[in-house]
């Protein structure tokens, strides 16, 4: 089984001039957790999720209306192809500890998105990707991570 078998096509994207409430509203309308931020020809540069817009909107003191796209750091980005065995997602998922992956051509083009729920829904006994490889992908996305230093801080000065 290949992403593109299993992945959601046509995701629905912002740009960077895009704000947190219009993000959120296409996460509403979409029920997602994930919107992929692309640039004027289709180029991924990013994604925000709902927990991005949910730590914005907590610290900085502005309606998420007034806060965008561009204002929020970005880490590392993950994605595969969709050639890529959906095997392969799941472990990408499972190291880099990551519910979604966005799926783009080899030049970077945005072409869906997969999600640790499209693996569960096409896991089955008998198939390349079986429960017990989702529940050791559960498992080591869900693991807890150690306190960040920030949160330590926070603490020490409480």
């Amino acid at each position: 089984m290949k992403v593109q078998d299993i992945m959601i096509s046509k995701p629905l994207s912002c740009t960077p001039q895009s704000n947190l409430a219009e993000v959120a509203q296409l996460m509403w309308q979409g029920d997602l957790g994930i919107v992929s931020i692309i640039d004027s020809a289709g180029q991924l540069l990013g994604v925000v999720t709902d927990r991005d817009i949910c730590i914005a909107a907590s610290t900085q003191d502005k309606a998420p209306s007034q806060i965008f796209v561009s204002d929020l750091p970005h880490g590392d980005i993950y994605t595969c192809r969709p050639e890529d065995l959906a095997l392969a997602a799941l472990t990408l998922m499972r190291e880099r500890r990551v519910r979604r992956l966005p799926v783009t051509t080899a030049n970077g083009t945005l072409q869906g998105i997969i999600s640790i729920n499209d693996l569960v829904l096409a896991a089955e006994d008998q198939a390349e990707v079986s429960p017990k490889e989702v529940l050791d992908a559960f498992k080591g996305i869900c693991a807890h991570r150690p306190a960040r230093a920030t949160r330590a801080a926070a603490a020490g000065a409480a």
